[in-house]
């Protein structure tokens, strides 16, 4: 008899209906699944014979075949257990002479314990949005229902094999997934107020907040570079609703999200430098989200930026300028969304203490060459904003914190982010720094006088077209914080100076 259940896969973030058909003949006992699927779907069958069992049922002692349409697709993961043991006793006649008309009219997500318990699995919110609009409902198990919730489909939660054959059968009701507890007030985040000088990177960091412009901060230790990265997201903005849920639906399938709830706060993630070029980008003999996406509409930190590996940190060219990465492996290739701010820091040299007022630098000029050679020209021309940060001095340092609080400072870039989404269209992720040429030419036209400061600024240091693109960008998010309609002059030249570290002889020839 041949038996079939509708249940969901991923490919990517996205979610796309699967057909698993169960097909019992006459022959010497067997099991065997197709359809491309990986290792755990293909550890079912001992999940799925001792659930049936001790779940009341008899398992078939004969030719057991289950096919997971569209085979060219490859499956993973464990939430084919609850449609492959359904498809097991609907064609078994366990449910009845035919199959009952809810298994027809819903789709079945769940892992299988040994006991025929539902254990919860990861990914549920994207494959469930694949059925937003069907008018289709779906069954999982009770540990995601808080999940499954905030989805807009209809989800029922179960506990256990049995319960779910009972429904079909028509001997009992599931209960509808409902949101889980609000969650307790997030401890407040470190405030800007507590950076004592520093106010050039302040200054930079807050232009780079309100048009999500990509930063990298030089300077020799303990001038404060981690504790201005990691008070950078105190200036963002509050997600939008479509960013809020595409985050979500990248950390639920790295099972990293939280029960119930959308992502509200923008990522920030700080990987270790000995991170793989594989950890950062994505990847796998099943692909998942790297940290890139994970950072996805936040902030992706990488201290001591050349100490990470040359694979890893030249993987990031195409990220950066496309925002989403590419993960291929031979039978399969998945798109990750990456929209992410970089906020990089390192030293001058690797002492730390090249330029430094009051030490001496122990370097060698080769040492410096081949440490700043780390992080290569290409990488450096796809950030935005480098600022270069003095050792801070006993007078600031013993001073009681009087800086602006983050507050004020957020204030004004959601102003500037305001401006940008009524000029550049609403949506949630539309900033400055994302214009593409055509936007560019409308919107960034240059002042009087402008042309010959980034003409000397060429000259002089040789910007490729690009460099040239992130300081027109760059320029039009400064006017933004300023309530200006058009770009001035002065915005220009101060763009220009975060285009380099050493400023001083470009600014001497303008």
């Amino acid at each position: 008899m041949l038996a079939k259940v509708y249940t969901l896969a991923l490919k990517g973030i996205d979610g796309f209906p699967v057909n698993a058909e169960v097909y019992i003949a006459s022959g010497l006992p067997a099991y065997c699944v197709v359809g491309l699927p990986d290792a755990a779907v293909k550890e079912a069958k001992d999940r799925v014979v001792a659930a049936v069992r001790n779940s009341g049922y008899e398992f078939p002692s004969k030719r057991i075949t289950v096919n997971l349409a569209p085979a060219e697709i490859r499956k993973a993961g464990t939430h084919f257990d609850l449609p492959i043991a359904l498809g097991v006793l609907a064609a078994s006649g366990k449910l009845g002479k035919k199959p009952p008309a809810r298994l027809e009219d819903s789709f079945f997500i769940g892992e299988l314990a040994l006991d025929g318990s539902l254990r919860p699995v990861a990914g549920v919110l994207p494959m469930l949005l694949a059925l937003k609009g069907t008018g289709r409902k779906a069954v999982l198990p009770e540990g995601n229902s808080a999940e499954a919730a905030v989805s807009g489909v209809e989800c029922l939660a179960a506990s256990s094999l049995a319960q779910v054959a009972r429904w079909l059968a028509g001997e009992g009701e599931l209960k509808p997934c409902v949101p889980g507890p609000r969650p307790e007030t997030a401890a407040a985040s470190p405030d800007f107020c507590e950076v004592k000088g520093q106010a050039f990177a302040k200054r930079a960091l807050e232009i780079a907040a309100a048009g999500f412009h990509n930063v990298i901060m030089v300077g020799p230790p303990g001038s404060g570079k981690s504790m201005l990265a990691r008070r950078f997201g105190s200036l963002l903005p509050a997600m939008s609703f479509d960013e809020s849920l595409e985050t979500t639906k990248l950390y639920s399938v790295s099972g990293l999200g939280r029960p119930g709830r959308l992502v509200g706060e923008r990522p920030f993630r700080e990987p270790h430098h000995t991170i793989s070029d594989a950890a950062l980008i994505g990847g796998g003999s099943t692909p998942r989200p790297g940290e890139i996406s994970l950072a996805h509409n936040g902030v992706l930190f990488l201290d001591e930026f050349p100490e990470f590996s040359r694979a890893a940190i030249e993987a990031l060219r195409e990220p950066l300028e496309a925002s989403r990465v590419t993960v291929s492996r031979v039978r399969d290739s998945v798109v990750y969304p990456a929209r992410f701010m970089l906020v990089a820091a390192m030293n001058p040299c690797p002492c730390g203490y090249l330029g430094h007022p009051t030490r001496e630098c122990s370097c060698t000029p080769l040492q410096v060459h081949k440490y700043r050679a780390r992080v290569s020209g290409p990488i450096m021309d796809r950030i935005d904003l480098h600022v270069q940060l003095s050792p801070i001095k006993y007078t600031d340092w013993e001073a009681v914190p009087k800086g602006e609080p983050s507050a004020a400072i957020a204030a004004r870039v959601e102003k500037a982010i305001s401006l940008q989404r009524s000029r550049l269209g609403d949506g949630g992720v539309r900033a400055n720094a994302f214009m593409g040429g055509a936007e560019l030419r409308r919107h960034c036209a240059l002042p009087d006088g402008a042309s010959s400061v980034l003409e000397t600024a060429m000259d002089k240091l040789g910007f490729s077209a690009r460099s040239l693109d992130k300081i027109l960008k760059v320029s039009r998010t400064i006017a933004d914080l300023e309530g200006s309609r058009g770009i001035k002059r002065e915005h220009v030249i101060e763009a220009v100076q975060y285009r380099m570290l050493d400023k001083s002889e470009v600014l001497a020839g303008i």
